[in-house]
This record gives structure tokens, sequence and C-alpha cells, in this order.
């Protein structure tokens, strides 16, 4: 990359380490980023991978290699499980994707739109389309989601950690090793502090301050982006990986897992590098411990039990695929919580932010918010780019008058708020299938969106309680008051935001509006549930040395947002099976 002269430092940072570097242009090859003034001294930031020693492309790995671990994907959860193995096992990790560190969309809280609208096919994010009619994305990076997202990082509750039967002590200290590297506490500036005022206003109380604990009222939570707008991903918990013990290969797809040729226990992956080349990597023999663990993600882990001939046997058959287990339950129970949203074109300049404040009510909606400023080029690009996805192209031009017309109050483009609300849950859930045996190909998924009505109910009263924040004394500031809430209301129904057709009279029932308005919050989970494919040890049920540790596992999405959750899970089943392995060598001595 090419970057200004004229600094007269170069901060590198490399994870545990900030060095500070005199300019030099001809440094720079495998650094990116850049960042502004420091004591009247320019100054560059720049980062690099902080684990390139064991983090390399599957081009240069050999045929055939051995591991005591081996982890599929280095997602939210993949990336802190198998740090925290590795510091007691050889681990393996295979990620389809590249590393965060070169894609400056992703590294800065400004890219995030960029991010999730690149179509490419090696890009970062990549977008699925429900059978739903929602357009969706699923990472293709070391870091998964947590790449994408908008970074808020909450705890789950105490209720829901009590559910799924996990050990608090063990939670609380893997939420805390977890946001060691990656959690902050956001500064919150204007925006923000009017929607948390609204929410106080419309009777989401009290006001508990900053916390990481999920409890009813309104509160400010953590971000995993830096009070410089960097973000940090689940990649960062591989710098507490020991760096011997460890081999990560990026842009490795896995094919399907191996199984011992007499019983239905996993001993390897098939997987293939970016020019199609093949590899093999097998388990260490010597310990009945050593596993191959899915933490591919919601979509992929369930796609590759199928691939591996594991799921409904009807189905496999239907694809060719050699059924190894016969389980029905495989791509079951798949759920995605549903996001309508408000957008409040502003006559005041605000800040970039994305989610910082939210209110979690006791009906079941959690209400957030974020804010930008884009210019004009922006918003026809934008619309433009939802016409790649809908049939309802003719509301460009009509999307493009509404806001010219109403809402063109700065020349240099348009500075707007979203107030938006997901449900709990949700009691709603689909399916997912395979499409082709294609495991770079998005599986075929449905999630069935209100087909239980509890969920649509919630829909409606959070829809009634974003009304009230935008009509609040606090909010007054940013609303034009001649501009009436049906009129908003109006121009989110004019927005192709998904497939799903309007009808006449979405903008005025609110129930149609949930209906009609739809989208997704990328809180998607399910497919490999615990008591259905997996146990309460996250073992297959009915096979040796396979696991799966993922948002496939859940059953409902754990508080506001799941992220901080899903690294967690990574690092307490990686202590848990650290600890197992450990006894079961001591026992043999």
């Amino acid at each position: 990359m090419n970057y200004e002269k004229g600094y007269d430092f170069v901060m590198v940072t490399t994870g545990f380490v900030d060095v500070e570097y005199p300019w030099d242009s001809t440094s720079t090859s495998t650094l990116e980023g850049k960042w502004a003034k420091e004591k009247s001294e320019r100054w560059l930031v720049i980062r690099e991978a902080p684990y390139t020693t064991f983090a390399k492309d599957a081009t240069g790995a050999p045929a055939v290699t051995y591991y005591d671990y081996i982890v599929i994907g280095g997602g939210t959860s993949g990336c802190a499980l198998a740090a925290t193995l590795s510091q007691g096992a050889k681990v393996l990790v295979l990620e389809r994707g590249d590393l965060p560190y070169g894609i400056p969309t992703v590294t800065t809280i400004n890219g995030f739109i960029d991010t999730l609208a690149n179509l490419s096919p090696t890009s970062a994010s990549q977008t699925f389309i429900s059978t739903d009619g929602v357009v969706n994305q699923r990472g293709r990076v070391l870091g998964g989601g947590s790449a994408l997202n908008a970074g808020f990082f909450t705890w789950a509750s105490a209720d829901f950690i009590k559910q799924a039967g996990w050990d608090p002590k063990l939670v609380k200290e893997s939420y805390e090793w977890v946001g060691k590297k990656v959690a902050f506490e956001p500064k919150v500036l204007a925006w923000q502090s009017a929607v948390r005022e609204g929410l106080l206003e419309a009777g989401i109380s009290p006001n508990n301050g900053f916390s990481y604990e999920h409890i009813y009222g309104t509160k400010v939570g953590g971000s995993i982006f830096d009070r410089n707008g960097k973000r940090h991903t689940a990649a960062d918990l591989l710098e507490y990986a020991d760096p011997s013990n460890i081999t990560v290969y990026l842009n490795a797809t896995v094919h399907r897992i191996l199984f011992e040729t007499d019983e239905r226990r996993a001993q390897g992956v098939l997987y293939k590098d970016m020019e199609g080349k093949r590899h093999v990597a097998l388990l260490n023999k010597g310990s009945s411990k050593n596993e191959v663990i899915l933490s591919a993600g919601t979509l992929g882990s369930p796609q590759l039990l199928m691939l591996s001939g594991i799921g409904p046997s009807k189905h496999l058959k239907a694809h060719k695929i050699e059924v190894v287990l016969d389980q029905p339950m495989v791509g079951q129970g798949l759920s995605d919580n549903p996001m309508t949203l408000v957008i409040l074109p502003s006559a005041l300049p605000v800040e970039i932010s994305l989610i910082e404040v939210v209110g979690i009510t006791r009906f079941g909606s959690f209400i957030e918010s974020a804010s930008t400023h884009i210019n004009w080029p922006w918003v026809d690009k934008i619309g433009s780019g939802f016409g790649l996805f809908t049939n309802q192209t003719k509301d460009l031009d009509k999307i493009r008058s509404i806001i010219a017309r109403r809402f063109h109050n700065d020349p240099s483009g348009l500075n707007f708020g979203v107030i938006l609300q997901k449900i709990m849950g949700p009691l709603s859930s689909g399916t997912l299938e395979l499409e082709t045996t294609n495991p770079d190909d998005n599986p075929k998924v449905t999630f069935n969106y209100f087909k239980d009505p509890r969920d649509l109910q919630r829909c409606v009263q959070g829809m009634d309680t974003i009304i009230k924040v935008l009509e609040s004394k606090a909010m007054s500031q940013y609303r034009d008051p001649l501009l009436p809430i049906q009129d908003l209301l109006d121009l989110i129904v004019a927005l192709p935001l998904n497939l799903k057709l309007r009808h006449v009279n979405t903008a005025i029932d609110l129930e149609q509006y949930c209906k009609d308005t739809v989208q997704s919050i990328w809180h998607y989970h399910g497919g490999c549930q615990v008591d259905r494919v997996i146990d309460h040890n996250y073992k297959v049920i009915g096979v040796g040395a396979l696991r799966v540790i993922d948002s496939s596992t859940l059953l409902y999405s754990p508080g506001t947002n799941p992220q901080a959750t899903m690294m967690m899970l990574g690092r307490y089943m990686g202590q848990k099976i650290l600890r197992e392995r450990l006894t079961l060598d001591g026992s043999k001595k």
C-alpha cells in the first residue's frame, strides 16, 4: 500500500506492544492503516498481524499434516477456542477467508457499510438471501462475524447462562479474558446521548449507566471499536495463542470431515486452498482426546456436517452424499432475530456511531441506535446496490425524490440516525438445507420470521416504543417539527430493504410494517442445537472425536447481541476440553 510522506513518527501495533518508528516510506510493505495527529507531531499508526509466524496462506500447506485439534473456522468462537487449546496441545485452524488487518473497510468504523456492500467473490462479507426474502451476510475472514458487525459487546443474562448449564464463575472469567483484548467503553456523543434520554422518557428505565450486564432498562454497552474508531475482532484473541503450538491456514475451504473406516469417529478433514489444490489434515494418533471441532458458524457447521454425511438421510441421498449418520435434526431449529427500524434524517450534524446505547424492555424487544453522515452520491449508490437484490427497483426514484424533497438540508450529504429494534429469542424457527455440494456456495435457508405470533406482538410493541423515543423531548433537536412520524415510516416502506412485497396499508398498520420491512441484524443461530445434534459437552451425538462450538448450537440468541457470548464460549469450552485432556493424561501416568 502507499502512504503519505511527511509523518514524524510511525506507531506499529503488533498486538502486545506499540513500537514507534521514524517515518520511512520503504518500511510499509506489510502494513495498513493511517491515523491523525498527536501532540502537534504527525503520526502514522499501523497494525500488523500479531501472529504472522503461524498464520499462513493454505497454498503453502503440506499435502498431509497432523494435529491434536483441528478447528474448522477461525470465526467468533473459533479464534478464542484455538488460542486456548494451543496452551496445551497442537492446534490447526482452517479459515476460508483471509486476515482482517489488510482490509481497510473492516478495520475502521467508517467502512461498516462498504464491507457489507462488497459483493466480490472473495470479500470478507458473503451475502446470502433467505427464502423469506431477507438479505443477510456471513463472515468470510479470520474473526468471522466480529469483522463485519456493528460492534456491540454485551454479556448474556444470568438466566440464559443458567439455562445453558454453564458454570457462572468460568463464564465470567471467560468474558473478562475476551474483553481484555477486544472490548472498550464507548465515548457516548450527542446522538447516542439523545437516544438514551429518549429511551428513559419512553419508560425504559432505570438508567443503568455503562455495563456489560444484561439488565432491564437503558444502558451503554461495550464496543469492539476503540475510541479511535478501530475495530478489534475475534482474530485479536489469537494473540493469546502459544505460537509454537498453533497453525492457521488462511483461504482454506474445508470440503468434508473424514471418518475412520470401521467406526463413526472423525479422523481429519479434506480441504482445498485458493488454487484448488487438495490437502488433508489428520488427528495425531495416541490420544482419544484428539478431535475435529466445527466452528464454521450457523450456516457453515450444519452445511459441513451434511456434506460429510451427517444429516437427514433422504436429503443427503438426494445430493448423492454417502450417509455416515442419519441425523434429521441437523439444519433444524434455524432462527434469525427479526429487526425493524426507523430512519431519522437529522437537521443537525451527527457523529459516526454504531450500537452503543440499548433499551432492554420487559416485553421482549431490544431498542438500539446508530448514526452517520453520507454524501449524496452514496445515497444513490446504496439505493442502486439494493436494486441488485430486489425486483422493486421502480421504488428507487421514489426514494430519491422523498429524500431530496424533504430531507436535503445539507448540500454535502445526509445526516441521519437509525433507531432499531431486535426481537428477543426469537420463538419462530426454520431450516437449512443444501443447495449444492460445493462448500463455497450458500445453503438454502428459511427463518420463518413471525411464524410465532408472539414474535409479531413483540415487534409491534417495539415499534410503539421507537415512536415514543422519536416523539421525546430529547430527540426534538434532531427532528423537523413539520415532519410527522408517518412520513418517516413511509420512507422505510419505500426502501427496497428486502425482497418482500409491500402492502397498501404497510405504513399505517404496525403488524404489516413489521412483516413487510423485516430485516436481519445478523444474529441468526441454530442448526446444530444442544440435545438435538450435540450433547451438553458440545460433542456430536452418535459420532466420536467431533464437536460443534459456535452459534449453530444455540436455541436462542443470547442477550441483545451474541458476539461476546460466542467469543466467551470458545474460551469456556477450550478450558473445559484442556482440563479433560489433562485429567486423562494424568490418569495414564
